[in-house]
């Protein structure tokens, strides 16, 4: 691991740390933070997935996340959202290509080399962590926004032994019924629809709903809200199929990391409490 940069923060340090990763061949970006309690020994720890556009700094730069878990003694960990780098392909449009990972592993060429998210946050991500950071293995959350909402739930879904915990802002539940999903899985994963409900987290909870309470907050003015995100899709299959769930309307609030800092605290604290 290469220390890229590193700041003491409410006791404790927010790093950034570059390492190489098999499975998406390129170097990635981690933004890290260590409460003053990892001296001590192992601490719970929240993975945060951002959404598009997104890279491993907007997380830690804008929800002001640290104090409170400094406070609540949880590390944090915010990889970026795609591979990087010259040699990576990439496309014109802002939600596909860089930036734009999904957190799926792709079929798809040119994508297939590169855009192994699901592996690398699942596999190599919590590998290097345990290998790197005062992690207890036991006690890991994930979280994430918008895009990255989606990945920490399906996640989440598909790995509650891993995952203890899970909640999100604003997330992508339906990707299958909305553009966004649609346009990203067709590109990465083929025509095939079926291969698509391994990363819905609607069909996911249908088939495996986790024992675990999902927090989610959702902002009334958010511009994506009807026709990208539709969360009452994936609140009606949770009342159907036995999923312990909290969605949050809050009102006025739109897409931006201003709803995330408003609400972060909570979410830690959600995580905290089960973790």
């Amino acid at each position: 691991m290469t220390l890229i940069s590193q700041n003491k923060m409410f006791g404790g340090v927010q790093s950034v740390y570059e390492h190489r990763s098999a499975a998406c061949d390129c170097d990635m970006r981690v933004a890290v933070y260590l409460p003053p309690g990892s001296r001590l020994g192992l601490c719970p720890t929240l993975v945060w997935l951002s959404g598009l556009t997104c890279t491993e700094e907007n997380f830690s730069l804008k929800a002001g996340a640290q104090r409170a878990a400094a406070q609540l003694g949880l590390i944090l960990i915010a990889p970026d959202t795609s591979p990087r780098g010259a040699d990576i392909p990439d496309d014109a449009a802002y939600d596909f290509g860089k930036g734009a990972g999904f957190y799926l592993n792709a079929r798809q060429e040119p994508w297939a080399k590169n855009f192994q998210m699901e592996s690398y946050i699942r596999d190599e991500l919590t590998a290097w962590m345990l290998a790197n950071l005062p992690v207890d293995p036991e006690r890991i959350g994930i979280s994430g926004h918008s895009m990255g909402g989606h990945g920490a739930i399906s996640l989440h879904l598909k790995n509650p032994q891993l995952y203890k915990t899970c909640s999100a802002f604003a997330p992508i539940t339906s990707p299958t019924q909305v553009p966004w999903g649609q346009k990203a899985f067709k590109g990465y994963l083929g025509a095939d629809e079926q291969t698509w409900q391994a990363y819905d987290c609607t069909h996911l909870v249908k088939t495996a709903p986790s024992r675990a309470h999902i927090l989610i907050d959702q902002g009334t003015d958010d511009n994506f809200l009807d026709v990208q995100l539709k969360p009452e899709i994936f609140k009606t299959a949770c009342a159907e199929f036995g999923q312990s769930l909290n969605l949050r309307l809050q009102d006025g609030y739109d897409h931006s990391y201003f709803f995330i800092a408003s609400f972060i605290e909570d979410h830690l604290k959600h995580h905290s409490a089960h973790l």
